[in-house]
């Protein structure tokens, strides 16, 4: 799954406890945008993990599930690339 995870958060301190809970499952991209490659299982450990960071207030953060087609049609600009996964070689 291609997943990105955006976020406005106005406490500084939630904000960068969310942005170093949400590095453990993808990468940055921009200041409050991230892109992960996850499984299934993954992004329910994602979205628990958000939760315990947020707790009951109310924040706004969004999951948004691109499929692999809309993901390959992503146009960036200057030196922005989509996250991807590097290839393993097994010798």
């Amino acid at each position: 799954m291609f997943i990105v995870v955006i976020y406005d958060i106005a406490d500084d301190k939630l904000r960068t406890r969310l942005h170093k809970t949400l590095r453990r499952f993808g990468e940055a991209v921009q200041f409050s945008v991230f892109e992960c490659i996850l499984t299934a299982a993954q992004f329910a450990e994602l979205r628990a993990a958000v939760q315990r960071v947020l707790g009951e207030e109310q924040h706004g953060i969004r999951y948004y599930d691109i499929c692999e087609t809309c993901r390959r049609r992503i146009v960036t600009l200057g030196t922005a690339q989509t996250t991807s996964l590097e290839p393993v070689y097994i010798i």
